[in-house]
């Protein structure tokens, strides 16, 4: 029997959300403090999924101020087809305009220019009845009908259900099938108590009777290797089958264990009984859904030769036009310093999510005449980098209000090869010269922690630093690593950048 391997997006990709046009599936996920905002996917199967884009992929569309902090920014999106068009509405917890919404012709873009709609709370999502009438949900949850062409608000909005008692009440979805209104629920935080409920209704205002088993789904006080499961929503495959994409973790190392990858999104098969889903736990593996159309394996190399950056490359709250070009030095990425430090918004930073527990990551830097690097980040006060300025490499670890150079050495002027090799075991990479040889003492190697993060120029090994400092359980909030290129000095420019996951772990395909 063929089977798929969970996660299916690996990596910081939570908060899933998936609509179905024909045999075309399209999904976005919460994308935060980062630019460009909501990256959205496409696949055949519900288990290959390509990016295609970034729905808010400019200014007008996605603000996020200097000041925004991070795991702020774009909260919980969810993606709809109706009439022809393509609906995405989230929430821009950093700006005090509420919810907005876009719509496309095309899942590429280009997306329209934001309609904002006046009201509290977070997680919005849109369904239609057949009369035509646009419903909104939000947290809580709440239900209000809008016109979704000016967002006016026409009713509402009203408490709807009130959940099975769990803490934040979230992720509300609804669907109508079988001639009831189905209302899909997170509840627990998105912690490790997470679970996702469900009730249903014969109009979309109520009143919502409660399944006979809440929750439906929660991994809740177990031992599964996935953890925190919810913040779910439902898809019908044109076979019939009927599937849940809902975001999970997958922590490691010892108690309290840590999650370093953030929030990934998860595909679990749902059968209907007596008129309600029933969804099974969320294992690594499960029988693969009839549809199967593979992708070939992503590059892994990027040689910066296209003319506009791959849509997997992020920023950090914004990306002026003037900090980075690929045409200033053809086949190079080219950074120009915003900011003096990474410690401190402002600078930058080009980046990508990491997506495999094990993964080797290098870029052939030409440093002259600036100061640039690598960087394994969470947040401003929670990142590794390897830096190249002055005559001189070093490892710096920032770690909540300590920050210190770990490792420093000499090097000669003009290019040469950062690496960044996270691994959750030993030994290290014949490749790399050992760390006695390299002169350099290992740093955190033997801690129980999820993964060790060694740091090497030329094949020589500066560092190596627990893992640990850079999970959600230490620098806390909703995001998961992101390893990128930055420039603090001057302007430096990058012939490659090669990220390769060195575990059999899923990765999404870039375009």
């Amino acid at each position: 029997m063929r089977t798929y391997r969970n996660p299916v997006i690996g990596g910081f990709h939570p908060d899933p959300s998936v609509c179905r046009v024909g045999e075309d599936y399209y999904l976005v996920c919460s994308s935060f403090e980062y630019f460009p905002g909501v990256p959205i996917f496409h696949s055949r199967d519900l288990v290959h999924w390509r990016q295609i884009g970034n729905v808010l992929d400019r200014p007008s569309q996605l603000h996020l101020p200097p000041g925004t902090l991070a795991s702020g920014g774009i909260f919980a999106p969810t993606i709809r087809h109706h009439d022809g068009l393509f609906y995405m509405i989230t929430t821009n917890v950093s700006d005090d305009r509420g919810h907005f919404l876009v719509t496309a012709e095309r899942p590429e873009g280009p997306w329209s220019d934001p309609v904002w709609i006046d009201l509290p709370r977070v997680d919005p999502s849109l369904a239609w009845d057949e009369e035509g009438h646009c419903w909104l949900t939000t947290s809580g949850p709440r239900l209000a009908r809008i016109d979704p062409a000016s967002g006016e608000v026409l009713e509402g909005p009203f408490d709807i259900w009130a959940g099975t008692g769990g803490k934040y009440p979230e992720a509300p979805h609804l669907f109508q099938t079988g001639g009831w209104w189905y209302l899909l629920l997170s509840e627990g935080g998105t912690e490790r108590g997470h679970a996702v409920s469900i009730a249903r209704a014969r109009s979309p205002r109520g009143p919502f009777e409660p399944g006979p088993v809440n929750p439906i789904l929660t991994h809740r006080g177990t031992s599964r290797p996935i953890q925190s499961t919810g913040h779910a929503d439902l898809v019908c495959a044109p076979d019939g089958t009927w599937w849940m994409i809902l975001l999970g973790a997958r922590p490691r190392g010892y108690s309290p264990e840590f999650q370093v990858l953030g929030r990934e999104t998860f595909l679990v098969p749902v059968e209907w009984v007596d008129g309600w889903p029933v969804v099974g736990p969320v294992e690594e593996r499960h029988p693969a859904p009839a549809a199967w159309h593979p992708l070939p394996p992503p590059p892994v190399r990027d040689d910066f030769d296209a003319p506009v950056p791959a849509p997997c490359w992020i920023s950090v709250r914004c990306r002026p036009d003037d900090s980075w070009s690929l045409t200033e030095r053809p086949g190079r990425l080219t950074l120009h310093a915003t900011g003096p430090t990474l410690d401190r918004p402002g600078h930058t930073f080009f980046g990508r999510r990491q997506q495999h527990h094990d993964c080797r990551v290098s870029a052939r830097l030409d440093p002259d005449p600036g100061r640039a690097g690598l960087s394994v980040r969470l947040d401003e006060a929670h990142h590794y980098d390897i830096e190249v300025s002055g005559g001189e490499v070093s490892v710096i670890a920032r770690i909540g209000p300590l920050r210190q150079v770990v490792a420093r050495r000499p090097v000669g002027p003009g290019p040469l090869t950062l690496t960044v090799h996270c691994r959750t075991a030993d030994p290290l990479p014949p490749s790399v010269t050992s760390a006695a040889e390299a002169g350099a003492g290992p740093v955190g190697v033997g801690a129980r922690g999820p993964d060790t993060i060694a740091f090497s120029a030329d094949g020589v090994l500066l560092a190596e630093l627990d893992g640990r400092y850079l999970s959600t359980e230490v620098a806390t909030g909703f995001t998961g690593r992101v390893i990128g290129m930055y420039v603090t000095e001057g302007s430096a420019a990058f012939d490659w950048f090669d990220y390769e996951g060195t575990d059999d772990e899923p990765v999404v395909p870039v375009a």
